[in-house]
């Protein structure tokens, strides 16, 4: 239970949408273990942004109002054609619209120092913004382990403990975990294929796998994970302390902008990230 655990504070985190359909009629949607999470360990405010492309948003200008920004995991994945290759039906599902609105959204986050958390698709997002590609099937490479969510009806097996991963020693995982190793849980069948020249690997699976990385040279804290800390974050030491982490950050922005001064970087950063 959350009930006695501290209310949230006055940062605003943006958590894009995924585009679901729902008898007929599409609908935008964020999972609640996310916008939990946040309100519970970020002590943040989250913000749903709908999923309606650069077309019918500014993003910018959004970006200007909020003092950080959370990639969600989904059961939709970024369309081939974004890294270049042909759509395919192990690629699938997809949102195109989801695509329309993050990818973009990503690159100017990061041009504009917004802080930035990244979960299981959005870490795929992260690295296919900029210029990473994707296995479609990761357990059907030689030499892979299945990463998929396990066939159990309780989530808290589902969402489990599942694999270790190893972490960059100094980097800002191992910082944050005390350690060169955490065990963490594992739900998806996609996987990072070649790593964006702009990302630094900071954890992999024993298969190879990366699972986590950060920013290279970016302004503000940006950290990204293949595996789900949200899932009752609280309960979770590594996982608390990274969304205490990144409200920290968004926090900062947050009374730069109320003060008119600048942000004060994390020690958890990778380099600035």
């Amino acid at each position: 239970m959350t009930d006695d655990l501290p209310a949230h504070g006055g940062c605003l985190i943006g958590v894009p949408a995924c585009v679901r359909d729902v008898d007929g009629q599409p609908f935008h949607t964020v999972g609640d273990k996310y916008v939990r999470a946040l309100a519970v360990c970020a002590k943040a405010t989250p913000l749903m942004i709908p999923s309606l492309g650069e077309d019918l948003l500014d993003l910018r200008a959004l970006v200007r109002r909020l003092d950080g920004l959370m990639l969600t995991g989904s059961p939709s994945n970024v369309h081939p054609d974004h890294y270049g290759l042909p759509e395919t039906p192990e690629a699938e599902p997809f949102d195109p619209a989801r695509d329309a609105t993050t990818l973009a959204l990503i690159r100017i986050a990061l041009e504009d120092g917004l802080p930035l958390l990244t979960i299981c698709r959005g870490f795929q997002e992260l690295n296919v913004a900029l210029g990473g590609s994707l296995h479609a099937r990761v357990h059907e490479v030689a030499g892979r382990m299945d990463h998929r969510r396990p066939k159990h009806p309780e989530l808290d097996v589902q969402y489990g403990p599942k694999h270790p991963v190893r972490l960059r020693a100094g980097g800002p995982f191992a910082e944050l975990a005390g350690a060169g190793e955490l065990t963490v849980n594992s739900l998806h069948w996609q996987a990072l294929d070649r790593v964006a020249d702009g990302l630094t690997e900071e954890g992999w699976a024993e298969d190879g796998t990366v699972e986590a990385v950060s920013v290279a040279g970016a302004r503000a804290f940006a950290l990204g994970v293949q595996w789900h800390p949200e899932y009752k974050a609280w309960e979770n030491p590594f996982s608390a302390r990274l969304f205490a982490a990144f409200g920290k950050a968004a926090q900062g922005r947050a009374d730069a902008r109320n003060s008119g001064g600048s942000p004060r970087l994390s020690l958890v950063s990778g380099r600035g990230a």
